[in-house]
Parts: structure tokens; sequence; C-alpha cells
């Protein structure tokens, strides 16, 4: 088994119109997949990585969706009850 294809998101947009130059596909639209949750990124010092063979699966629809994680309370407005 080879090890992941780990890439920066300024990397991984980069190959994608690399393999596809009349793709549609954005650095903006990878860092909100990012940001939603859809793709698992990897902090690394002050990198975020993605798994760049992952990314492929899922934008090609047959990925596993990336693990939800619960939201915290923290730093939100929330009703106090008095």
């Amino acid at each position: 088994m080879s090890p992941p294809r780990m890439r920066t998101l300024p990397q991984a947009a980069a190959l994608l119109r690399e393999q596809d130059p009349d793709t549609a596909f954005t650095l903006t639209a990878l860092r909100r997949m990012v940001k939603r949750g859809e793709v698992v990124a990897v902090e690394v010092a002050s990198r975020r990585l993605i798994n760049y063979d992952a990314l492929l699966e899922h934008l090609a629809g047959q990925g596993v969706p990336a693990p939800q994680v619960a939201m915290s309370t923290t730093g939100m407005i929330r009703r106090v009850d008095l």
C-alpha cells in the first residue's frame, strides 16, 4: 500500500487544474469544503494538508463522507434561562 498523497490546499487545487484545465473547481471552493467538513484536513504547523486521493474520490461521488464534528457552543450567542 502506498502512502497517502498529502497536499496543501493550493497544491491540490493546482493539481486538479493540471489534470483538467477546464475545471470550474477553485481554491476557494476547496477551502469551503474543508471548512464545512466535507473534506478532512490535517493541520501540520501552520499548513492544512488533505489527502489528494480522498479528495478525488469525494469529487467523483465515491468517497466516504467526512466524519461529522460536533459543534461547540463556546463563542456563540446562547440563550440564558433566568
